[in-house]
């Protein structure tokens, strides 16, 4: 079984190095006039807005339960996980693309191109630092999988997702380091501008697949693979339980909703019956402790 990641550490430490990064971007884009630049820091800006919506949902999703909504807010989460995947694809892949094509029909000379590329440095260094704080959470969650199998199959959207904004922002810096590198060799503007579309298709490449993987949660994923087969050899391995006919997992946010059908062992009446379905939940919500609601259905074969 995996670790508990931090996803709220990541976040954090996301949001104290794009909002760093954006402010030296955006002083080296008027400098420098580099679209490159530009649409670097129109991403930075971006990833800062869209890790309050991430903290935002997280708060929501600790909301209780009530008559109006009985499992909880846990879901909301993938609401605010998805809306910053839209953005991303939006602000900060479409905006790149159009200054990228932009900048290939209106060429201007770049002014202090040093001071683009030490801005780009000192960018890659934060985004390094907090792709490394990401990585080490994910690395907890993810156990022996490998990075795209948990990408497929994780139910964190708010790790996810800043996974694939960290990755995209320190690819984003590389394409925009190696464009005004070469517009400066070269002198011919068109790097700068080919750098820039570049960074735009990246970010809409990975707000897609983003967008995809949220999409699923929002419409209602069971738990991860592993973690289900976990909870049947649990339920299996229980001497109450005969055979298990049925489970059914909902992952909502931080929390899961379990339904069980199930052939219980002999019971003297219906009073030992239940008593054995609830030392069943109970045991199960102590090993599982996101099991946050369970439904239990006793049942017989043909």
């Amino acid at each position: 079984m995996s670790g508990n990641a931090n996803s709220l550490k990541a976040i954090f430490l996301a949001l104290g190095a794009n909002f760093a990064i954006f402010v030296s971007k955006l002083v080296a884009a008027f400098v420098t006039g580099s679209g490159a630049m530009m649409a670097e820091a129109v991403h930075s800006l971006a990833d800062c807005g869209n890790q309050g919506l991430l903290l935002l949902g997280m708060r929501q999703a600790k909301r209780p339960a009530s008559s109006e909504y009985p499992l909880g807010w846990g879901r909301a989460l993938y609401f605010w996980s998805f809306l910053v995947a839209i953005l991303l694809f939006s602000v900060g892949g479409m905006f790149s693309v159009y200054e990228g094509v932009h900048k290939l029909t209106n060429p201007e000379p770049l002014k202090w191109p040093w001071l683009a590329l030490g801005v780009l440095v000192f960018g890659i260094v934060a985004e390094s630092i907090s792709m490394r704080g990401c990585l080490a959470e994910v690395n907890k969650a993810r156990g022996d999988r490998s990075l795209w199998r948990w990408f497929r199959e994780t139910r964190s959207s708010e790790l996810l997702v800043i996974f694939g904004e960290d990755l995209a922002a320190l690819l984003g810096l590389c394409f925009a380091a190696v464009s005004i590198g070469a517009t400066m060799l070269t002198g011919n503007m068109m790097y700068d501008a080919i750098g820039t579309v570049a960074i735009g298709v990246l970010l809409v490449v990975v707000a897609i697949l983003l967008a995809i993987e949220v999409k699923a949660l929002l419409i209602g994923q069971g738990v991860e693979p592993q973690r289900r087969a976990e909870l049947m050899a649990f339920l299996q391995a229980r001497p109450e339980v005969s055979q298990v006919l049925n489970l059914i997992t909902l992952q909502m946010g931080p929390d899961v909703m379990v339904a069980v059908k199930a052939l219980m062992a002999p019971t003297a009446d219906a009073r030992g019956l239940i008593e054995a379905i609830n030392t069943v939940e109970r045991a199960m919500k102590t090993q599982f402790d996101d099991v946050r609601w369970s439904f239990f259905e006793p049942d017989f074969t043909d």
